[in-house]
């Protein structure tokens, strides 16, 4: 009887315990960013302050509750993103900047550090959530780019609504239009550093243990010529590779495109055994300091290890980590 007890009990033990919680679900993780700027606690009111957070909160938890009920990585981002894109605070989608002509050309990219697969749209005008385009060009097409009106004719095959470019106006943002006009003396003269940020970005790590990356921005204040800066350049403001990390980036993209930021990152981590956070730290306070690139990055491993760095006095940012604790930041000191 004893040696039949003991054979029970030997065989339980080699069957999994699909109704424990504990140990048994893989963990997952999100971090999100809506841009790296010189925001300092002189020039946001508590009220602000207050409602960027609970956006960012918000955001944050739109993407992890996709995680948690199994979705992709991928489709944690997009959650993310989108809530971003529809608040008027950051500068994507709804509330995005002015161009010179006192227009809007949004950029936007999604990556998927599974298959490495990518879909990015640069300079799209009348497409309410770009970072939906860009998932569409990865999954429904064999292109990684597309621009402009080709993106958008792409868009109605889809069956997209475009939406009229004043949906993306505000107040607010005409205002910087105008603050930046009257203080550029040239078409080659850049707009002052809190006009040549905002961006908005998501990190995460599935279920699966796979990882994304994405981010959408309406780039830079008063920018002509068909400027296009680094978010929709695979490498520079945007990637993902589950053998080493996800990356999206926010700063002046000039740099970041010329620096590949978001690829060093993942390359230190591949050809030196870097860790996340010291290949960060090393890409962002030192290569791009020393290059005079101001801007920060957010990232995630596949173990779920969250780097959010800024080399600028602050950043929106946010993440949810494996253990499911929530924290905002907006200064360099939170």
């Amino acid at each position: 009887m004893r040696f039949v007890l003991a054979l029970f009990l030997v065989v339980c033990a080699a069957v999994p315990s699909f109704g424990d919680p504990a140990g048994d679900v893989p963990p997952v993780a999100i971090a999100i960013h809506g841009g790296a700027g010189t925001m300092t606690r002189a020039d946001l009111s508590p009220e602000k302050e207050r409602e960027i957070r609970a956006t960012l909160e918000r955001a944050l938890l739109a993407g992890h509750t996709r995680l948690e009920a199994g979705a992709s990585a991928t489709d944690a981002v997009e959650a993310a993103i989108m809530v971003l894109e529809n608040s008027p605070l950051f500068n994507a989608g709804y509330g995005a900047v002015f161009n010179s002509e006192g227009g809007h050309e949004l950029d936007a990219a999604i990556m998927d550090g599974r298959t490495r697969n990518a879909g990015t749209v640069a300079g799209v005008r009348h497409i309410r959530n770009p970072i939906l385009l860009a998932r569409r060009v990865m999954t429904d097409s064999p292109h990684v780019m597309l621009t402009g009106e080709g993106a958008e004719e792409f868009a109605v095959s889809l069956g997209f609504d475009l939406v009229d470019e004043d949906y993306f106006s505000t107040d607010f943002r005409r205002q910087q239009l105008e603050q930046v006009q009257r203080q550029q003396s040239s078409v080659n003269d850049l707009p002052p550093p809190q006009f040549r940020y905002g961006t908005v970005g998501a990190v995460a790590l599935d279920r699966d243990g796979n990882i994304a990356a994405g981010t959408s921005t309406g780039g830079m204040t008063n920018k002509r010529f068909g400027r296009i800066g680094d978010v929709p350049i695979i490498g520079a403001g945007t990637y993902a590779d589950n053998a080493t990390c996800a990356v999206s980036a926010t700063g002046h993209g000039e740099y970041f495109i010329r620096s590949v930021v978001a690829h060093d990152i993942a390359a230190l981590m591949r050809y030196t055994d870097a860790s996340l956070q010291a290949a960060v730290d090393e890409v962002v306070h030192e290569k791009l300091v020393e290059f005079g690139g101001r801007g920060g990055v957010i990232g995630i491993d596949g173990d779920g290890n969250i780097a959010m760095e800024h080399n600028t006095p602050g950043m929106y940012r946010g993440a949810i980590d494996t253990s499911g604790n929530l924290t905002t930041g907006v200064f360099k000191d939170d």
